[in-house]
């Protein structure tokens, strides 16, 4: 099948999900447009600040949710199950799973001064489940950090030209954030500058690849890739403590910019290229590498089609800049299928840009399984992204592949843990009491330590705990949001069906993983680990405290009575019982 008919019919059935299924969610959901957001209702200049146009809300919200795991997800299940399947759940997960639940979570978030849905999860179903909830989405970012830590270390000792643009957009960041914020030069001319400047940086590092020397202060370095995976995790516990003007803001605002023009030249060169799909649509419904199709496929795909991590975006910083309540569905639901499209890109790249099982003579170094047992995802991804856009990048379109990639999990790193030094600052300081955890730096520092014991041991056995928590969180969220319409008297169907879909498939790939760490069944990228089992338990028992809280308080609801959301978010103790919702 030629490629072209593949990403028309992707890109095209998400279009068409956004403009009719996107309309009738925003009806259900019951948002209204004319409304004022807290970013104008309660700007401070710092934290609740209205941005100046909604496509400056999107690039940020976009280079937020988008890192590199809708792309890591489908070369994996691509390889092992086939592209029929990864693109099915891409398609349908992110227009009737993915976007709902990134949209829900910021109206809601948007009707409630901007709070995280941490706190919503509090008054929506208590306190109880406010901390088992915050506990989960705890562990599932340390091992974010972790994977992404894991697997950019590798690519750094693999890929030796990527490490100066890797490293050298922490400059060009700082740079562009003070000229946007010193000076009086336009934005469009700043961001122009910092494009350049990166370009700039990929050339260089084809020419100057660098490689670590063979000791360090007297050490051997016998392992090239987890020495990286320790500079990058540092770098990740100073950038998260760092002011957001200083490196966060510019360097999303840069990474969006990379991640548009990378995925507009990956589609005009499917156009001008246009390939022949050479990998199976089916491959097997069970991997020996990754184990069955139901559950594991989903969650190895992860952000592509679903993303708990997402919420945490969209009520922590998205709802406290959207300028208009009417640009939410643009920036919420919008931003999930353009998501979903980059994991489109990717299907096509690893499928039809590379060869398989054997290549023709002078390409036997585009073998998809060659290069994902060799290289890694991301070399693969590159190399793939590089077939593409060949006829317009020449050998430069590999390189610019990985490094815009690179530049995502770098966002990913920083992001995630600040985000993680949040909660369990709010966790362990303010909900438990104990002082030492307000500490920024001393709260930083344990995420970095504890993900890096994570990091450097297998991050294939990493990824679908991970998967797994990720979704669970989106199922919670997706429940939250259920019970939230139901005592708001609004529809609520539309969110409930895919939070009984997602947890259960989520629920069922962490038992299995379980199953395979305990050694009680053979899955080679799931090898036996105390430590992952022992993360799987504990994961496994919160969102099963929270699933049936939620049940509890959505039994209570459907007999009429007065819900726990409703006195929290109405702030009557005394309140008439809210009508219920008609549904979908």
């Amino acid at each position: 099948m030629n490629s072209v008919f593949i990403a028309a019919i992707g890109v095209g059935a998400l279009a068409l999900g956004y403009r009719i299924y996107g309309r009738k969610v925003s009806q259900w959901a019951g948002l209204k447009e004319d409304a004022t957001t807290p970013a104008v209702a309660l700007n401070d200049g710092v934290d609740y600040v209205p941005a100046k146009h909604w496509s400056i809300l999107f690039g940020h919200h976009f280079a937020s949710i988008a890192g590199a795991a809708p792309i890591m997800g489908p070369v994996i299940a691509c390889m092992f199950w086939g592209w029929v399947p990864a693109l099915l759940w891409i398609v349908v997960g992110g227009i009737f799973f993915g976007a709902v639940h990134d949209y829900c979570a910021l109206v809601t978030s948007v009707e409630n001064k901007g709070v995280s849905v941490n706190a919503l999860s509090e008054s929506v179903l208590g306190k109880f489940a406010k901390v088992a909830f915050s506990i989960f989405v705890l562990l599932a970012l340390i091992l974010v950090v972790a994977v992404f830590a894991a697997v950019a270390g590798a690519t750094l000792e693999g890929t030796p030209q990527v490490v100066i643009p890797t490293f050298g957009l922490i400059g060009v960041a700082i740079i562009v954030g003070l000229l946007v914020y010193r000076t009086n030069v336009p934005i469009a001319v700043d961001t122009a500058i910092g494009l350049l400047l990166l370009l700039g940086l990929i050339v260089l590092g084809y020419y100057v690849p660098i490689e670590l020397p063979a000791r360090i202060c007297s050490i051997a370095v016998e392992h090239p890739a987890k020495w990286w995976t320790v500079i990058l995790l540092i770098y990740g516990m100073v950038a998260a403590v760092l002011p957001v003007s200083l490196l966060l803001q510019p360097r999303d605002h840069l990474a969006a910019g990379v991640l548009f023009i990378g995925m507009g030249f990956g589609f005009l060169g499917v156009l001008v290229s246009h390939p022949t799909v050479r990998s199976p649509a089916f491959v097997a419904f069970s991997s020996g590498s990754w184990g069955a199709m139901w559950p594991m496929l989903f969650v190895v795909i992860a952000c592509g089609a679903i993303s708990g991590f997402h919420s945490l975006i969209a009520s922590g910083t998205t709802s406290k800049q959207l300028p208009r309540a009417r640009h939410a569905l643009r920036i919420g639901y919008g931003g999930m299928i353009m998501e979903s499209a980059l994991a489109v890109l990717a299907v096509i790249a690893v499928t039809a840009g590379l060869y398989w099982t054997k290549a023709p003579a002078g390409m036997e170094g585009f073998v998809y399984q060659d290069l994902m047992k060799e290289q890694g995802w991301i070399r693969t991804f590159g190399a793939g992204y590089g077939q593409l856009t060949a006829p317009l990048f020449g050998a430069l379109g590999a390189l610019i592949g990985i490094t815009m990639l690179k530049t995502f999990v770098m966002t990913t790193l920083d992001s995630a843990t600040r985000i993680t030094r949040y909660i369990a600052g709010e966790l362990f300081g303010d909900t438990f009491g104990v002082p030492i955890f307000k500490n920024r730096y001393f709260t930083t520092l344990l995420v970095g330590v504890y993900a890096g014991a994570l990091a450097l041991s297998d991050w294939n056995a990493i990824w679908p705990v991970f998967g797994s928590a990720n979704q669970l969180i989106a199922g919670m969220v997706l429940l939250i949001a259920t019970v939230y319409l139901m005592g708001r008297g609004r529809s609520w169907i539309f969110t409930a069906v895919p939070a009984v879909l997602v947890f259960v498939t989520a629920m069922a790939a962490l038992v299995y993983s379980l199953l395979a760490f305990t050694g009680a069944i053979q899955v080679k990228n799931l090898p036996r680990s105390n430590r992952l089992a022992g993360i799987a338990v504990v994961l496994i028992a919160l969102g099963l405290s929270v699933a049936f809280k939620g049940l509890v308080v959505v039994r209570a609801a459907l007999r009429g009575a007065v819900t726990v959301a409703t006195r929290a978010l109405e702030g009557e103790e005394g309140a008439e019982p809210m009508p219920r919702g008609p549904g979908c």
